[in-house]
């Protein structure tokens, strides 16, 4: 068996086993064949999801658990550039959409399509890949001849599937919600110096299109079996987590955001936390034990674990 090398799998790898047990019980029950496993993992910017999703990945697979799994990143699923630079054109006046991050900037057909085809185990599946490096950074989805192919003619079809993302698993909010939520953010940040947020700065009509955008993502979302959530201590963190990231990329690669773009580039998907963070660390699921969430330090390292 892999050895584990990180302080979350060893949270999660039992919470995942028992999860699928559960589901796989459920569908013998009914006398029908389990579907593919699907968990969502959900993690702020910088802190430690990579890591954890690479080393679940190989223990998965290995010994004694020889689970077929497919990691698909919400990441991949942006819209290629031509039609990310039409939303963006749509919406001049929208911060929240001039460049790829936000709800309404991915492709949500492609995926429920991805979804469908793996929960059907059809063969020979192409996962869909995408470049940031593209255009400058404002990146571009790969063509297809380059993107990876999974359930391949021979193969044993993939058994669990790890949808993970900054936003995966966040729920819309309902028009009242979302307006008391925004209101009560713009008054703390017209309040004083006080407000570390970044919605209250915010018109209401923007932060209405990217959650309207996002009843959409329901389509993949109501899919997952479970979900993982890492959680910051403070969300904040991700400010410096993106920083560290930076620096290593300027000192391996000799190119990476300066300290004045980064903080410009988390902004943008701040209020996206100040809107669904509430609702996510309560838990996604009407049904008790289908959510587990991992609260991380400044370290990232793991200082408390809540099932929900």
């Amino acid at each position: 068996m892999a050895q584990i090398v990180d302080d979350k799998s060893e949270h999660v790898i039992p919470f995942i086993l028992e999860r699928i047990k559960a589901s796989q019980d459920h569908y013998k029950g009914l006398g029908q064949t389990p579907p593919p496993f699907f968990l969502g993992l959900n993690g702020v910017q910088g802190a430690g999801k990579t890591t954890l999703v690479e080393t679940l990945c190989s223990l998965l697979t290995s010994e004694p658990y020889n689970l077929p799994t497919v990691v698909l990143s919400i990441d991949d699923l942006y819209l290629p550039h031509d039609r990310q630079v039409q939303l963006a054109q749509s919406h001049p006046n929208n911060p929240l959409v001039q460049h790829r991050g936000q709800p309404s900037t991915h492709d949500v057909s492609l995926g429920v399509e991805l979804f469908s085809a793996l929960t059907s185990r059809k063969a020979n599946i192409k996962i869909p890949s995408y470049d940031k490096s593209q255009f400058s950074g404002q990146g571009d989805r790969r063509p297809e001849s380059e993107w990876h192919t999974i359930n391949k003619d021979g193969s044993k079809p993939v058994e669990v599937i790890i949808f993970e993302g900054w936003c995966v698993g966040f729920k819309p909010l309902d028009d009242a919600e979302l307006q008391s939520t925004w209101e009560q953010a713009k008054q703390e940040a017209e309040s004083g110096n006080s407000y570390r947020g970044q919605l209250g700065k915010l018109k209401l009509e923007d932060v209405q299109f990217v959650n309207q955008a996002l009843k959409g993502y329901n389509q993949m979302t109501d899919q997952l079996d479970a979900l993982v959530h890492i959680d910051a201590e403070d969300t904040h963190y991700v400010y410096d987590w993106r920083q560290q990231q930076e620096t290593a990329l300027r000192a391996s690669k000799g190119t990476g955001m300066t300290q004045e773009q980064v903080i410009h580039f988390v902004n943008g998907y701040y209020p996206a936390y100040e809107l669904y963070g509430v609702k996510l660390r309560s838990g996604s699921y009407p049904e008790k034990g289908r959510q587990l969430r991992l609260v991380v330090g400044p370290d990232r390292r793991v200082k408390e674990v809540i099932k929900l």
